[in-house]
């Protein structure tokens, strides 16, 4: 089982939450529908998401790893 650690937003610099953001949109290859979307704008969804509380930081301990994870 693989043990992550929620990483509040506000405890990362801008710089480094941005990098964590562009790194999942791009590792995901995230499909936004039938219209292309910057990344700019992509990264700004996925800043709504996290400010919504959708989504969260996680740090998983196994793999000493960053990602974007689901509340759901």
């Amino acid at each position: 089982m693989t043990d992550f650690i929620e990483i509040p937003q506000d405890q990362l610099n801008p710089e480094i939450k941005r990098a964590v953001i562009e790194d999942f949109i791009t590792r995901e290859g995230t499909d936004y529908g039938h219209r292309d979307f910057t990344l700019d704008e992509k990264v700004s969804q996925v800043q709504r998401q996290l400010d919504n509380g959708e989504i969260y930081i996680a740090f998983d301990n196994l793999t000493e790893t960053v990602t974007l994870s689901s509340r759901n």
